[in-house]
């Protein structure tokens, strides 16, 4: 197995995460709640995340929206409704300008990694149990990336997709979630597989 390969099981599951950012939106402040949402919700890495601006979100009511990141080559990737709920709620809540952060420190500049980090690590103190804390599930932030990653892929994001929007290569993905991409749990139409390859009629000679 790949060194890159994360085992399923250290994986935070859709209800880890749902529990996590409960606690969070009830115990901080500021922009860190909205922040951790939308790495789980996007997969950008916190790195990507921090550097974000108002202007490069697009969130139409109801419906999926787009983040633009311009590091590296530049990707847009998929925003879900309940993400740009909580984009559109923050915006207004902390009356963001275009041209600014989406996810600035209470006295400017860019969210601290201090800041966030602190909160995740009391989030998974508080809602985690103690097997799951002392074993790392969700012991980094990016976690919560992985997590969204596996869920596209779980979902039927044909893996190009997910690689495009993730901003890595599709050898990438397949190395990182080999549990997603078992030949046992492929579901092939032997039927059809035959028809395609049957050979044309020889004539006997």
């Amino acid at each position: 197995m790949s060194k890159l390969a994360i085992d399923e099981s250290s994986l935070l599951s859709a209800d880890h995460v749902r529990a996590l950012l409960e606690w969070i939106q009830e115990a901080s402040s500021g922009a860190v709640f909205p922040f951790l949402a939308s790495v789980a919700g996007t997969a950008l890495s916190p790195g990507e995340a921090a550097s974000i601006r108002v202007q490069d979100v697009t969130l139409p009511d109801g419906e999926f929206g787009e983040v633009l990141v311009r590091a590296g080559k530049g990707r847009r990737a998929p925003v879900s409704p309940d993400i740009v709920g909580v984009l559109r709620r923050w915006i207004d809540e902390a009356d963001l300008e275009a041209e600014d952060l989406l996810f600035p420190a209470e006295r400017g500049g860019p969210l601290a990694s201090s800041e966030y980090k602190r909160a995740w690590r009391q989030a998974r103190e508080a809602v985690l149990s103690p097997d799951e804390v002392q074993a790392g599930l969700g012991e980094q932030v990016s976690s919560l990336r992985d997590s969204c990653l596996d869920r596209w892929l779980e979902a039927g994001v044909p893996v190009w997709g997910v690689a495009e929007w993730a901003g890595v290569s599709a050898s990438w993905i397949a190395l990182r979630y080999p549990h997603r991409f078992r030949l046992e749990d492929a579901e092939i139409d032997w039927d059809h597989l035959e028809e395609i390859l049957r050979l044309p009629d020889i004539p006997e000679r």
